[in-house]
């Protein structure tokens, strides 16, 4: 089987020739072999493309360097995929402003401060600029604040919806991508449809936001707050992110080329709501989306490393076809009861810690991770993956021996 077909047939639930592994890169520092230049520079640290428009990289990263970095993956006999993504529009009579605040004796932080003057009136968003040193290779904070970005909600003083009064403007400023936007798109699918028809690479698309979006507009304490104490607000929110999902699933699923969409749901799980609220607001939308996908002929992935064995009949009824993540330690998952979970409807990515195992794990430890992983998920409906990537400092000796453990019983009957 080439790579496009082994994963998809674990997706399928069809038994591929073995278990397939694959892992997402999140500036993973790669060794000196496995590296190539651009421009005259060495490409050290690895990312995707799942990541341009959630992350500030602190270094260029090209679908050029995606190409690599699929190439340099199947080299080592490892499955690997290609993601694109589709950005959030701005209606073209918004007007954007941004400046920064000096500190204060009551706030030690610059401010960040980013100002949409909207046709309905003014929305402004205000994040502290903490300016930490984390080393080479890990995502950076920008100098200006995006409308979806994972370190505005943390440092956010002000963040961007707050009320009722604000979901008009938030109409303005979350739209479906600009004309010149979808084109950029449709040229950069023109070099993955190319490199994945030549390679047989599996390519997923992202974009639709669901619960998540919650968070980046509200933050973690906003939106849950919210959902409590003001349902129907919430639940105006809601709709309006998902008339955006379902835009950007649209368009990408029109221009084609993409085998699974997949919504974020990092902000989904169980650490923030309760199973009532993602019954109440998650689970109808996720349902509509995913017909939509399915209606496509595409399969449909969903994002959660957090309540996988929990909400099992709740993604299952709602037709998601591909999990990512599920991990025995950061959420105390036993692997074989989300195998009986999902029943053969639903494929599990996953299986192996990142933090605890490959970054603090001994080879022993790694290689017994990878063993019972396979053996309780696998062989059919499961891929192997590291949760949920590789980062700068994860050791590449580690990442070996992930390898050799699972090149040792991914043939399992």
């Amino acid at each position: 089987m080439t790579s496009r077909e082994r994963l998809l047939a674990a997706i399928r639930h069809e038994k591929p020739d073995y278990v397939p592994m694959y892992c997402w890169c999140f500036g993973f520092l790669a060794p000196p072999h496995l590296r190539w230049e651009r421009n005259g520079h060495e490409v050290a640290h690895w990312y995707t493309m799942r990541l341009e428009f959630i992350h500030t990289l602190p270094e260029r990263w090209t679908v050029e360097d995606d190409f690599e970095r699929v190439l340099r993956w199947f080299g080592l006999g490892v499955d690997d995929v290609l993601e694109v993504s589709l950005p959030p529009g701005i209606h073209p009579e918004v007007r954007v402003r941004d400046w920064k605040e000096p500190p204060t004796q009551a706030e030690p932080h610059w401010l960040l401060c980013r100002e949409y003057e909207t046709p309905v009136g003014p929305l402004r968003h205000v994040v502290r600029r903490t300016e930490e040193k984390s080393g080479p290779g890990w995502v950076v904070q920008p100098e200006h604040v995006p409308l979806v970005e994972d370190m505005n909600i943390p440092r956010g003083v002000k963040h961007l919806v707050t009320g009722p009064e604000d979901l008009p403007k938030l109409r303005y400023i979350l739209r479906e991508p600009s004309p010149d936007q979808l084109a950029a798109y449709r040229e950069r699918m023109k070099l993955v449809r190319r490199f994945a028809q030549e390679h047989e690479v599996l390519v997923q698309g992202w974009g639709p936001l669901g619960m998540d979006g919650t968070v980046y507009f509200c933050g973690v304490e906003g939106a849950v707050m919210a959902a409590m104490t003001q349902p129907d607000f919430f639940q105006q929110m809601i709709d309006i992110i998902d008339e955006f999902d379902r835009r950007v699933a649209g368009m990408m699923l029109d221009v084609g080329g993409v085998d699974l969409l997949v919504q974020r749901g990092w902000f989904s799980a169980t650490d923030f709501w309760s199973p009532t609220l993602f019954r109440k607001f998650v689970s109808p939308k996720l349902k509509g989306l995913a017909e939509i996908v399915h209606q496509a002929g595409n399969l449909f992935g969903y994002t959660m490393t957090r309540g996988a064995s929990t909400m099992a009949e709740d993604l299952l009824a709602a037709g998601v076809d591909l999990l990512y993540y599920v991990d025995p330690v950061q959420d105390k998952t036993d692997l074989a009861e989300v195998k009986r979970r999902f029943r053969g409807r639903l494929t599990a990515t996953g299986g192996l810690d990142s933090a605890a195992i490959l970054r603090g794990g001994s080879k022993t430890e790694i290689r017994r991770a990878v063993h019972t992983a396979v053996h309780q998920l696998g062989p059919a409906g499961f891929i192997l993956a590291p949760v949920d990537g590789l980062f700068p400092d994860t050791p590449w000796s580690s990442v070996e021996a992930m390898i050799e453990a699972w090149r040792e019983v991914r043939d399992i009957p």
